[in-house]
This record gives C-alpha cells, sequence and structure tokens, in this order.
C-alpha cells in the first residue's frame, strides 16, 4: 500500500531532535510570537476545547471520492471580512459562484465593499454564519462524492475556534447533503488529494493523533477514500507545518514543490520529499512529474506553492522579489499547459510564507461534474497489439444520461493529425472501451480521452487534451503467420448500434475470406467493405461492421458468434448484446438539442426518433411551438399532428424568422403522446439589430404555389432567400410587387422587404 520512508524515517528523527532543541532554546531565552494570528493566540495555546462537541458518524456506506483541486469547481468559498483582495474577488466571481461566508451584521458591508470592487454580484452568495478567522481553507468543508451524491467529510479541526468548526455543518445545511463525522483531529491545509484515491500530509497530522499512524491511515481510506496516503517530514520547519507551504498537486501525476538555495538549513529536507515523489508512483502507474518552484528562503516573501487552482485559471501568490515571482509564474505556465496562470499581489491583508492566498480560500467541487477516469493509462513501451484498446469509466454526477458519440479516444501517432476512435460500453460499470489503430511498430502515440453527458459537461484526461496528452511507444512488431482479427469481442448495448472489427491477414500468402456469418438468432447484420469472396492480400486488412437490427429478449448480455470462413478456416468473433436496453425509450433527440444562429438566413435542423423498438408503438407529435417569443420560423416535416411509428425519424427545421432587438435565447416545446422536447436555441446578438418600417408591409397569399404579393406604403424593392442563404429573387417596385414563385423548390423562404429610407423586415414565405 506505501512505498518505504526509511529516508524520512531517519529525517524525521533529525527533525524532531532539531525541533525539540529549537523549542527549548525557545522557552529558555524568549516568549512564543502570540502574533501569528494563523497559528495560535496565547488564550487559544492554554484552550483544551478543540472537538468538545464533535460528533463521530460511521464512514459512508458507498464508495468515497475526495475530489481534488484541479477537477470542475461550481463555486469558491471565501470569508468576510477578507484575507484577500477584493480585487481577486472580483476575478473570481467571473470565473464561477462566489460563497462568502458573512455574519448578518456585516452583510451590508460586504456588499457595498464588493459592488465598488465590481464583483460580479450575479456570481455571489453570502452564506450567514459567525466565523472566527479567515483561514477557510483549514476549517471548511471536505467535500466528496459517495458513490453518485455529494457529501461533506468533517473532522476535529485542529484549532479552538468553535465558529469555525461549525462551518462545515453549515454547507451541509446549505446544500441539504450528508455530513460524515471522521474522528481525526486535521486541518484542510495539510491535506493535498488527487482524486483518485492518493493523498499527501506531512506528519503533523500523526502529531495530531496520538502518532496512532495505523489509525490515521485507516480513517482517510473509509472516510475519504485515501489510499495510499503519503505522510512526509515537513520540510519547512515551520511553526504551521502545513502541506500547501511547500508543495501542491498540480495534476494525477505532477506535484510542485518549493526549491531552496544549497545553502539553507532546509535544503536537503526539500530535496528528501521532491526525491521521493520522482521515484513513487503517481496513480497512473509511473513516477510523478515533480515540479520545482525556487524560493530565496529566510524573510524573504516567495509564498508560490500556496496558490488557487479554480477550473482552468490558477490564482499565484506573489512575493517581494521580482525575478522569483516571474520564475514562479513561469514554472506554472510550463506544467499547467492551457491555463491561464494570474499573479496575485495581497493587498492590505498581505501574504506571508505560511500563509497566503490557497490558505484563505476553498474550491467547491461541481456536483454535477463529468468524471473521466482512465486509470490504467498507457505509457512507456506497450506490446504490439492489432489494436489498442484505451478503456476508461465515465462518470456524469448529474445523473444524466452520457452521450454515446461523445466518448472519444483522440490520438496521434508520430505527431500527426489527431485522430478519433468511439468508445463503447464493456459491460461493466460505467466502462467504454476504444482501439488505437493504424500504427507500426516503433510509433510513437499520443492520446487523450474524451466524454460529454446531455447535462453539457465535458471533460478530458489528461485535462491539458493535446497540449500534454498521454503518450507511450509501439513495441515492434513480428507477423503471427496467421489472421489477426481485432477486436476478439463487439458489445452492443441499444438498437442500430455499429460495430467494427478488422481483419489483418499477417501470413505469407493471400486469403480468401468467403463470407462472414452472424448467429441468426442475434438479430446482426453484417456491412462489409467488399462483396465475399475477397482476396485479402498477404500484409494487408480489411475491416467488416456490424450492425444490431434488434434486440434478443433474453438475460442481459447474450454472447452471440460471428463466424469468419476463410480459405485457411474459420475464425470467431463475439458479439455481447445487451438486453438491458429492450424497453421503450419513447421519443427521443437524435443529435443537438441546442443550436446557435451565428449568420444571418441561416437554418437548423433537429430531429426526434420514436425508440419504443420493443412494444412498436407509434407516438403522435401534437404541436411544436416556440416558448416565450415569436422570433423562429418552425417548419415540421409532417403537418400536425403526426402519428411518428416505431423506429421512424422526424424533423424540424428552425430558423430566425425575426432578427429583433433584445432577442437572445428561447426554447422550440415538442409535445406528444409520449411527453414533451425541449429544443434550446441561442442567436448571437450582434444579429439582433433590426429597423421597423414606418407601414405595415403585408405577404399574400402565405403559403404559395405560385404568385405571391408585397404591398407596403414606400416599399422600393423585395429580395428572397432561401435556408442556405442563397438570394433567389430580387425585384423592384413601390406599393405592390408581384412575384412569381411557380418555379421555386418546394419550401421556406425569408423575404426582405426594404422601405424608401433603408428600413427592413424579413418575412416568412412557405412555398408548395
Amino acid at each position: 500500500m506505501k512505498k518505504s520512508l526509511s529516508i524520512f524515517t531517519l529525517l524525521l528523527l533529525m527533525a524532531a531532535t532539531m525541533q525539540a532543541q529549537d523549542a527549548s532554546t525557545t522557552l529558555s531565552n524568549q516568549k512564543p510570537d502570540w502574533m501569528r494570528w494563523h497559528y495560535l493566540s496565547e488564550e487559544e495555546m492554554h484552550d483544551t476545547s478543540r472537538g468538545l462537541n464533535f460528533v463521530e458518524t460511521d464512514p459512508p456506506a458507498g464508495e468515497p471520492r475526495f475530489v481534488a483541486e484541479f477537477e470542475p469547481m461550481q463555486g469558491v468559498m471565501i470569508r468576510y471580512p477578507l484575507g484577500i483582495p477584493t480585487s481577486l474577488v472580483a476575478q473570481m466571481s467571473n470565473n464561477c459562484h462566489v460563497y462568502c461566508i458573512v455574519s448578518t451584521s456585516q452583510q451590508n458591508q460586504a456588499q457595498n465593499s464588493f459592488q465598488n470592487a465590481g464583483v460580479n454580484m450575479a456570481n455571489l452568495t453570502f452564506v450567514n454564519a459567525q466565523t472566527d478567522s479567515y483561514w477557510v481553507r483549514d476549517y471548511g468543508p471536505w467535500y466528496i462524492f459517495e458513490d453518485r451524491q455529494p457529501a461533506i467529510v468533517d473532522n476535529i479541526y485542529n484549532r479552538p475556534r468553535p465558529n469555525d468548526d461549525e462551518i462545515p455543518g453549515v454547507f451541509a445545511n446549505y446544500w441539504g447533503i450528508p455530513m460524515y463525522g471522521m474522528n481525526l483531529q486535521h486541518t484542510g491545509g495539510n491535506m493535498m488529494e488527487d482524486g483518485r484515491g492518493h493523498g499527501v500530509s506531512d506528519d503533523l497530522v500523526l502529531q495530531e493523533n496520538n502518532n496512532n499512524e495505523t489509525n490515521v491511515r485507516n480513517k482517510m481510506r473509509d472516510y475519504l477514500g485515501i489510499d495510499p496516503y503519503h505522510i512526509t517530514i515537513d520540510p519547512q520547519g515551520d511553526y504551521i507545518a502545513h502541506v500547501d507551504c511547500w508543495g501542491k498537486y498540480l495534476a494525477p501525476d505532477k506535484i510542485l514543490i518549493a526549491r531552496l538555495p544549497q545553502n539553507n538549513s532546509h535544503y536537503a529536507d526539500y530535496e528528501s520529499v521532491a526525491e521521493y515523489f520522482a521515484t513513487t508512483n503517481c496513480c497512473w502507474g509511473y513516477p510523478y512529474h515533480v515540479y520545482r518552484v525556487d524560493e530565496p528562503g529566510g524573510y524573504t516573501l516567495a509564498p508560490y506553492t500556496n496558490s488557487l487552482i479554480l477550473n482552468k485559471t490558477v490564482y499565484v501568490p506573489l512575493g517581494s522579489n521580482t525575478t522569483y515571482n516571474n520564475n514562479a509564474l513561469a514554472v506554472y505556465q510550463e506544467a499547467l499547459p492551457g491555463y491561464e496562470i494570474v499573479g496575485v499581489n495581497g493587498g492590505s491583508a498581505g501574504w506571508e510564507n505560511t500563509d497566503a492566498l490557497h490558505c484563505r480560500t476553498r474550491g467547491i467541487m461541481d456536483f454535477d461534474m463529468l468524471f473521466v477516469d482512465h486509470r490504467d493509462v498507457l505509457f512507456g513501451e506497450q506490446e504490439w497489439q492489432e489494436s489498442i484498446p484505451v478503456t476508461s469509466k465515465f462518470i456524469a454526477y448529474s445523473g444524466q444520461p452520457l452521450k454515446a458519440d461523445s466518448l472519444l479516444v483522440y490520438y496521434s501517432i508520430n505527431g500527426g493529425t489527431y485522430q478519433t476512435a468511439h468508445m463503447t460500453a464493456t459491460g461493466n460499470p460505467d466502462e467504454y472501451v476504444g482501439y488505437i489503430t493504424g500504427f507500426e511498430g516503433g510509433d510513437e502515440i499520443d492520446y487523450y480521452v474524451f466524454g460529454a453527458d446531455e447535462s453539457g459537461h465535458r471533460y478530458t484526461q489528461p485535462v491539458f487534451a493535446d497540449l500534454d496528452p498521454h503518450h507511450f511507444t509501439v513495441g515492434p512488431h513480428e507477423p503471427s503467420g496467421d489472421l489477426v482479427i481485432t477486436p476478439d469481442t463487439l458489445w452492443f448495448n441499444q438498437m442500430g448500434e455499429e460495430r467494427s472489427f478488422v481483419i489483418r491477414n499477417e501470413t505469407a500468402d493471400a486469403v480468401t475470406i468467403q463470407d462472414i456469418i452472424p448467429d441468426p438468432d442475434s438479430y446482426l447484420e453484417v456491412q462489409a467493405p467488399q462483396n465475399f469472396p475477397y482476396t485479402l492480400p498477404a500484409g494487408e486488412a480489411v475491416e467488416a461492421t456490424i450492425w444490431l437490427q434488434v434486440l434478443p429478449a433474453k438475460e442481459e448480455y447474450n454472447p452471440f458468434d460471428i463466424r469468419i470462413l476463410t480459405s485457411i478456416g474459420e475464425r470467431n468473433v463475439v458479439a455481447m448484446i445487451s438486453n438491458s436496453a429492450i424497453v421503450d425509450y419513447g421519443l427521443t433527440i437524435v443529435g443537438n438539442s441546442e443550436f446557435v444562429f451565428e449568420s444571418y438566413g441561416s437554418t437548423e435542423r433537429g430531429v426526434l426518433l420514436n425508440q419504443n423498438y420493443a412494444t412498436q408503438t407509434p407516438i403522435k407529435i401534437i404541436s411544436i411551438n416556440e416558448d416565450n417569443t415569436d422570433y423562429l420560423g418552425i417548419e415540421p416535416e409532417h403537418e400536425l399532428p403526426y402519428d411518428l411509428a416505431a423506429g421512424e425519424y422526424f424533423w424540424i427545421d428552425i430558423y430566425a424568422d425575426l432578427l429583433a432587438k433584445g432577442y437572445v435565447e428561447t426554447t422550440v416545446v415538442v409535445e406528444s403522446s409520449a411527453g414533451q422536447k425541449q429544443f434550446r436555441i441561442a442567436i448571437n446578438e450582434d444579429l439582433l439589430s433590426v429597423t421597423e418600417l414606418t407601414a405595415e408591409a403585408k405577404l399574400y397569399p402565405n403559403p404559395t404555389t405560385g404568385q405571391f404579393t408585397v404591398e407596403g406604403a414606400n416599399v422600393t424593392k423585395v429580395e428572397v432567400y432561401n435556408l442556405v442563404g442563397q438570394k433567389v429573387c430580387e425585384q423592384q417596385g413601390s406599393k405592390v410587387v408581384n412575384i412569381n414563385a411557380a418555379e421555386w423548390n418546394k419550401g421556406i423562404y425569408l423575404v426582405n422587404i426594404i422601405e424608401e429610407n433603408g428600413a427592413v423586415v424579413t418575412k416568412k414565405l412557405v412555398v408548395k
């Protein structure tokens, strides 16, 4: 479970001896520095009330996942009075939602301060509660997912500050989510996690829990899912002993550790910790990439690891040395390509090397995030296969379905253009697989995994995508001397799915493929690119596609054979067909459910499908209407009401009938016997400008089968466009303009009516 820490044990003993000596000197020669409030005041130093009101609970019954700072965040938590500049609050309010803990008596003061600083008040919520300090990192909630549901884990806050200690419960009540009591004395500044079960703290966590290492590790595993738990020495050797003062997870395989000059007394301690992570495997199976940020040591301000990652932005506290500041920002940019790196001065509150930005803020995980968990990362040299599988779990915490056509492996061979491989369900919970193909032995492969769900959430692993992808090398290839078929198993989960396999001839001679025959009970159909018999030359490959027509009414995931008849014998591929989908899906939207109009005259097509495959029940399309406004033109494929047969598609052409000021978005609502479906529509606000006519113009008859008339007080010209933006007619006129459309294609047209003063109105014309 853990790597030997023999070198740390030795260093720990040395550090303990030195600290004991330093403590003895301090007690005999001087008073403690009570002004270091982030530690303890003199009164708090003698307060033994820590944890008196703490309630321990059983650990989560489901599987806990402690979310990492670099994962999607819905918001950030701060406390007022602030420990950060109001200008930073303004910046963060344009990144995500800001939740500010404030007493009711100080809320008006906070609101005025934020408004004056330009904070986006629509992205700010006040949470009323009493607090003792602004170090929300230390006492704030520890957010987890218990299976798919959000929850909070509370611990005994290692400061005797009762108001602060109540904040996790305040937010558990605010969100209406469970809270679990973990009977450990701990603090947020001494905890970092990778979101995949690995965590790091320094040995303060042992000191504050009776040095019972077994108990600490068991609690962290049971309540937070942390295993392995890396417990290191505190290389900083200062009063605070918090990991965020010297290190930081940047990604599951990246960690940032400060570096001091060689003449600093703590240089060796920092190097030992850095060496430990450089030789310890991350969750993906290879050693951490360790990034170093230089700090001058001594009293020069350089709190660079105490930064805040908030979605794709990193807020880095700046020190007092410009050169060190610039170098630190450059290290962050190198480690986090594609992120915005923002340096932040401390303002009136100021930063300290033991207390800066990270200490005074805390991210709030996105409860509806999409988690892409590709755990079996490919790296180093991979043994040759005809196609290399990439397996990943996709967990949509929103509860919305995954977009089946948006679960993808992006891969590049030898630095070439990225290709895509669609991922399909393996049969294991939440697990999908895609195949990298088309490579040769010795090729270099870059790849990343992408997913999206119906709630609009999307994510990649690694999060940097093609800017810093996963990488591996394909091992040498020795021909097998046989037909190689990959993959050898196809998984089908719903009606109409297509799956493919590749047959490569690795013999010395041409091989004839006589036929491909699925089991007759499987309802599978072969869509081969060639007619059979087909001659496959030596060294070449051919791809065959299998289409699932109907789901069988048998047990879940039934195996069926696909027989491949060849001149050198029969080969087989297994088709695993799920029965879990043999239910009526009803009316579904196929493809996009959201459309954006970016150019004048453009049109979009919404597509519906009756997926009542089991019962073959038709669905009646009753009506299609635009919600809120009358600005859209809607043209369904069939007159309504319409009975849509099982397996039948129904399309709706949608276009901007009138571009009007102030119009931004609306909804097209489809009412049916199976319920309601909606298409969300938005129009680029730059297009929203129409000058009103001085007199109402008329267009009739509409619809028309031939001639139509445009009539108005001062009409000078009429222009007609089809829905792809092509002008089909332009005619000058005065009060009445007659136009013959008898030879035009049937469909929808946009008619621009132009007055003498330049005013324009656009009307829809239907030609039948």
